[in-house]
């Protein structure tokens, strides 16, 4: 009996915990879905803040972009006005630089018809300042020819170099050359040497009378102007030329071994100027190196 009354008061008992039970769980789901709820609020809330800062980082980069583009091409701008500026002063330079090239040929030219004048002048004063004639005063004086003037003594000629400048008169003398005018070649190139002994153009004018005679075949004459331009000129760019040409010259006379020595002398010498290699190809051909 007792057994009995136990199991019922189980029964009883368990039948009553189970609507508490039901309302625990469904109380413990209400709040899971209200924490849910509250979940996907701030999700949203989260998802349109991200938004929103997309859409402000997006707008940055634009503005962002334009300034740099913007001072991309002010930059470019500036470099090419830069350029422009720089290619203007360097055309402005150019330009300066040839008007002083200009300029110094010029004063050099000037300095070389004042050097002709100069000489000119003093070519007439010693024509004006010659002596008067000196007259006898113990010879007889005839009457009848008493009314005529003493001869005078004909005037010193000007020297024919009188007026001209050295440039013109060397390029005279070169025009002659090139025209085949030996002797007016000659003449001019000696004329330019006794009137300008100092100018630049000393050692080219003894050359071309060495290159005068070289092409008339006068070998030996040839020889003796390719020697002044050695002896007189050296350190100038005419040595080389003449040492070159006077073998040439002493080869057309015979003389071997006389060429040999001239032509070993520029190869020495000057070996990278054409004349030391014209030589050594000579010397090759006479079966001698440099």
């Amino acid at each position: 009996m007792q057994k009995i009354v136990s199991c019922a008061l189980a029964a009883l008992l368990t039948s009553a915990s189970v609507p508490s039970l039901a309302a625990a769980q469904n109380r413990e789901h209400q709040q899971m879905a209200a924490d849910v709820r509250m979940l996907q609020e701030q999700t949203q809330n989260l998802a349109n803040t991200l938004a929103a800062l997309n859409v402000a980082l997006a707008d940055s980069l634009e503005a962002l972009n334009a300034r740099l583009d913007q001072a991309d091409e002010s930059a470019r701008q500036i470099a090419a006005d830069h350029r422009v500026a720089i290619d203007s002063v360097g055309e402005g330079v150019r330009v300066m630089r040839e008007r002083s090239n200009d300029t110094n040929v010029r004063m050099g030219e000037l300095r070389e018809e004042l050097e002709a004048l100069r000489l000119t002048v003093q070519a007439l004063q010693m024509v004006t300042m010659a002596p008067p004639p000196v007259l006898d005063p113990d010879a007889p004086v005839d009457l009848e020819a008493s009314d005529t003037l003493p001869e005078l003594p004909a005037p010193l000629p000007l020297p024919t170099t009188a007026g001209l400048s050295p440039t013109r008169l060397y390029e005279t003398a070169r025009a002659d050359y090139f025209a085949g005018q030996w002797t007016s070649a000659i003449n001019g190139f000696d004329a330019f040497l006794r009137a300008f002994p100092r100018s630049e153009q000393s050692d080219d004018a003894q050359f071309h009378i060495g290159e005068t005679h070289y092409a008339q075949n006068a070998w030996t004459a040839a020889i003796a102007a390719y020697n002044q331009v050695i002896q007189n000129y050296l350190g100038t760019n005419a040595v080389p030329d003449a040492l070159y040409k006077r073998g040439l010259a002493e080869e057309h006379l015979g003389e071997m071994e006389a060429a040999r020595i001239s032509w070993e002398a520029v190869a020495d010498n000057f070996p990278d100027s054409d004349a030391g290699r014209l030589a050594g190809q000579n010397l090759d051909r006479l079966g001698g190196t440099p």
